[in-house]
């Protein structure tokens, strides 16, 4: 039956070409498709190798690396990272992001479709750069490979982020910039793929990182390219994803080896005083509005209107348990809003905001891999490869630039509960505490038992199929190929 639909789609597809051109019969672009004509790029002989100039395919690499300035890393990015934990709550009003919030997740919201829309579209733009780089007219082998090297990277990011978020996906790996009747056929699976597991997906992430590592620069004009820090950083977090200890230890050690240090002061990250500093591995840069500013800033922080991301009781609560006062100022601030809005879960005569990001000039960083991570991701190994004391002295190296005490155990449960917490109040609002938590499989425990200012429940019902989102109802329409994850 299945064989059956396939003939009589490519059929009826063949047949719409004859009368249409490629962009009047697909009332999409396939996950597998990218126009380039943004970029001012020239497509080449579109029914099979194309030719660019390198100038083309530097721009080419550049629209990749834009698409760490789009909605889903300046906003959602910190929606499901932190939003989804017990960071945040979604904070304004956006309906789509209050199911995010509360584990009421459907097929059909929006946050879900356009977040699967962005990463696939990197990929896209990814394989355009992978395919053709090698045919580039004007570049030295060096520059072909670090380029290569470079997309393999983002490629891999975007990928691993797809994955964590749906698990079962299509990985697609080709280019198909041109579509005809007499190449349908061909590319008639690639432009509507099958999903593969997870593990599969892992494989082909790993696939490309190693590509990826003998190929970038050791340093790069800011921390916003992919160089060996940053590659060795991603395998770090692809192994914890994946459990492999000892993995993450190798490319933690790696990582730490690259000359990368522990700013003396935390709120230099966030106050634009050190911006690609010693401790930043991966940032997205912002310079001006001139030059595509960081507009997420707004999303945060302010008075003017509700924000996102609304610091929880919880994690408040945290940061006062701890008496952690230097990390606290510096990523909740707190303002009197009364009169402008209510909020379920706050007072207005002190409401909290996400403090991380306070420059309004468009000019704010975000750091989405610093060393802190790495030390802590470290750690967090060692406990699961039975170095307890190893473990606990990452933890007070983090802890020592806070003046908070140091901490000890022997029990390796205890351990992990101490780690699990350094990285929530080290890492709060830089999007890392929802996989944080489903990485060491405590999302449901810790989710469910979340309570509000008063101390009552906040009755989340999150279950084991909730972990996963929904496959997008508009792909799942569009592809037949795609199956929904179990549950919606």
């Amino acid at each position: 039956m299945k064989c059956k639909h396939y003939i009589l789609s490519i059929a009826f597809i063949l047949m719409l070409a004859g009368f249409y051109s490629c962009e009047d019969f697909l009332d999409r672009e396939p996950l597998s498709n990218y126009s380039n004509e943004s970029l001012g790029v020239t497509e080449k002989d579109t029914a099979g190798t194309k030719t660019y100039s390198a100038d083309e395919m530097e721009s080419l690499l550049k629209g990749a690396y834009a698409d760490f300035k789009n909605e889903y890393f300046m906003l959602d990015y910190f929606i499901i990272g932190d939003a989804q934990s017990d960071n945040a709550y979604a904070g304004a009003d956006n309906p789509n992001m209050f199911e995010v919030d509360e584990f009421r997740i459907i097929a059909t919201n929006q946050l879900v479709n356009r977040d699967w829309g962005y990463l696939y579209g990197m990929v896209a733009k990814c394989n355009t750069v992978i395919e053709n780089v090698a045919n580039t007219t004007g570049l030295s082998q060096e520059r072909k490979d670090q380029i290569l090297g470079e997309a393999s990277f983002i490629r891999a990011w975007a990928y691993f982020d797809i994955v964590r978020l749906w698990g079962t996906v299509p990985v697609i790996l080709r280019d198909v910039s041109g579509i005809n009747s007499e190449n349908l056929p061909e590319v008639y699976p690639i432009l509507y793929p099958e999903p593969k597991q997870a593990s599969e997906v892992y494989q082909q992430i790993l696939a490309d990182l190693e590509t990826a590592l003998p190929k970038v620069r050791e340093t790069a004009p800011d921390k916003g390219y992919a160089t060996k820090g940053a590659v060795n950083a991603l395998l770090a977090k692809v192994y914890a994803a994946m459990h492999d200890y000892d993995k993450v230890k190798t490319y933690c050690d790696a990582v730490i080896a690259g000359g990368y240090t522990l700013l003396p002061e935390y709120d230099k990250l966030w106050n634009n005083s050190a911006e690609n500093s010693a401790e930043s591995v991966f940032e997205i840069n912002c310079y001006d509005w001139g030059t595509g500013g960081n507009w997420g800033v707004f999303m945060f922080a302010g008075t003017d209107w509700k924000k996102f991301c609304v610091p929880t009781n919880d994690l408040v609560k945290a940061f006062d348990d701890e008496n952690d006062h230097i990390r606290k100022s510096s990523s909740i601030t707190f303002a009197d809003v009364t009169g402008k809005w209510t909020d379920k879960y706050w007072t207005t005569d002190h409401y909290p905001f996400v403090n991380k990001y306070r420059d309004f000039s468009g000019a704010q960083n975000f750091i989405l891999i610093r060393l802190a991570d790495i030390l802590l991701l470290k750690a967090e190994a060692l406990v699961e490869t039975g170095d307890i004391s190893g473990a606990m002295g990452l933890v007070n190296q983090v802890r020592a630039r806070v003046s908070l005490p140091p901490r000890g155990t022997s029990s390796a449960d205890e351990a992990r509960r101490i780690i699990e917490k350094e990285r929530r109040l080290e890492l709060a609002f830089e999007g890392h505490r929802w996989f944080d938590l489903l990485r060491t499989g405590r999302a449901i425990s810790v989710m469910n038992n979340q309570r509000d200012g008063k101390n009552k429940p906040l009755g989340y019902n999150l279950t084991e199929y909730k972990l996963l989102w929904p496959i997008p109802q508009s792909e799942l329409d569009k592809n037949p190929k795609l199956i929904q994850n179990p549950g919606y």
